[in-house]
C-alpha cells in the first residue's frame, strides 16, 4: 500500500519561490490595467460630442475631386472591356450516358459461389 501514496513530484520545498513570483506577477498586472483604463478615460473624455460637418462635407468633396481626376485622366476603362466578356454562356449539352454496364468483380466473401 506504501507504493501507491509514493510521492514522484520531488522535493516541493525547493519551489517556495512560486507562490511570491505569481503574485508580483498578479500585483503587476492589475496596476497595468488600471494605468491602462485610467489613460483610456482621459483619450474619450477629451473627444468632442460631435464630430464636425465641415471635416465630412472636406472628405466628400476630395473624394469628388479625385472621381474627376479619374474621369479626366483614363476615361471609362470599361469602354475597353468587350461587351460580351461577362455575358453568362450556355454550355454545350451533351448526350445523356444510358446503362453503362459495371463489370462484376469477384470477392473474398463471394468466393464461394459462382460468378454471376
Amino acid at each position: 500500500m506504501d507504493i501507491i501514496a509514493v510521492n514522484n513530484f520531488g522535493d516541493t520545498r525547493d519551489g517556495g519561490l512560486a507562490g511570491p513570483a505569481g503574485l508580483f506577477l498578479i500585483v503587476l498586472m492589475c496596476i497595468a490595467t488600471v494605468a491602462l483604463i485610467r489613460n483610456m478615460n482621459k483619450r474619450i473624455r477629451r473627444l468632442p460630442d460631435s464630430f464636425d460637418e465641415e471635416a465630412e462635407r472636406a472628405r466628400v468633396a476630395e473624394i469628388a475631386r479625385l472621381d474627376a481626376d479619374l474621369e479626366r485622366s483614363g476615361g471609362d476603362v470599361a469602354d475597353r472591356v468587350e461587351a460580351d466578356r461577362s455575358a453568362k454562356t450556355t454550355p454545350a449539352v451533351e448526350d445523356e450516358v444510358t446503362a453503362v454496364p459495371e463489370p462484376k468483380h469477384e470477392s473474398a466473401s463471394d468466393s464461394g459461389r459462382p460468378a454471376q
